[in-house]
């Protein structure tokens, strides 16, 4: 299997960048929500930046798509994004998409990317107990990928790599202010937790960045204490290398973010709340739709490719 380059196994992915404007415009993009956890720390690290969070909540979730049609859908969306908003650099926040399309954007579009893919290597040098879990969409763990992340880095470490169906799903309730039972995240969490020849998992990867939204949560849950490596920081710490810090003398954006969701859907009271705790004061809908047909025909060559 061909190893994957430096920098995607370091979690990120960029082009060069040219001179950026002294106030950028940063362009997130995830199927859902998830992304605003990243979105949280460049905030962060460019609080003087304009932000745009696009939501591809049309097709959510990623993982039950066919990759071919996953990376048409992707391409087709950035474009649409990039025509609308003219960014100077696009944060792809979704684990899923970075590990499969990331190459295709770099190769369509003449802007910095910015990926993230499991933070094994990490989790490998924190772990103690030399055994560790990936929680992951059931897309990033089938990925090769992402299995060769593990042979590339586990060294003497027990990975175990586990694919949840239902986590995205849960955060997005989160935050629409439906959380799901405390029995259902911890059942879907539980296979995290393994205990075999006197090693005990002592680290969790958040492999999926809508998983930080229920860390509080999971960790109240935990049957013992664990790390959850959450990427956003280093990926924050990317977007600042490529863009540069802010020049002296700036001050905070004042602009409210904006929220461009590709789906016809309206974020009710809730989600408009929780959006504007990260920054999103304006928010967009319908920017892309899909077609019935079109998602039952993709969702069923990923059945059938599963």
């Amino acid at each position: 299997m061909p190893q994957p380059s430096i920098d995607l196994l370091a979690g990120i992915t960029t082009r060069p960048v040219s001179a950026a404007r002294p106030r950028p415009t940063i362009l997130l993009l995830d199927s859902g929500v998830g992304g605003l956890t990243v979105l949280r720390e460049v905030r962060r690290a460019r609080p003087d930046a304009d932000y745009v969070y696009a939501a591809d909540d049309a097709a959510f979730p990623y993982g039950d798509w066919a990759e071919e049609p996953l990376v048409r859908r992707v391409a087709d969306v950035t474009g649409t994004l990039v025509e609308r908003y003219a960014p100077d650099l696009v944060v792809v926040a979704c684990n899923t998409i970075s590990t499969l399309v990331l190459p295709t954007l770099r190769e369509r579009f003449r802007l910095p990317f910015v990926g993230t893919v499991p933070a094994i290597k990490p989790a490998v040098a924190q772990s103690r107990t030399g055994r560790i879990a990936v929680l992951a969409t059931p897309g990033t763990v089938r990925r090769d990928y992402t299995r060769g992340l593990v042979d590339a880095y586990s060294g003497g470490c027990a990975v175990d790599l586990v694919g949840s169906t239902r986590l995205a799903a849960f955060a997005e309730a989160e935050l629409a202010g439906e959380p799901v039972p405390d029995e259902h995240l911890a059942a879907e969490i539980a296979p995290c937790f393994a205990e075999r020849g006197g090693r005990c998992t002592d680290v969790v990867v958040l492999a999926c960045t809508h998983y930080p939204l229920l860390v509080e949560r999971m960790r109240r849950l935990a049957p013992w204490p664990v790390a959850w490596i959450d990427p956003a920081s280093a990926i924050a710490r990317r977007v600042v290398q490529i863009l540069g810090d802010a020049p002296p003398g700036t001050v905070p954006s004042d602009a409210p973010g904006l929220a461009a969701f590709t789906g016809e859907g309206r974020a009710g009271e809730a989600l408009r709340a929780s959006l504007g705790a990260f920054g999103l004061g304006r928010i967009e809908t319908g920017l892309l739709p899909v077609p019935p047909s079109a998602r039952d025909t993709m969702i069923d060559a990923a059945a059938a490719a599963a």
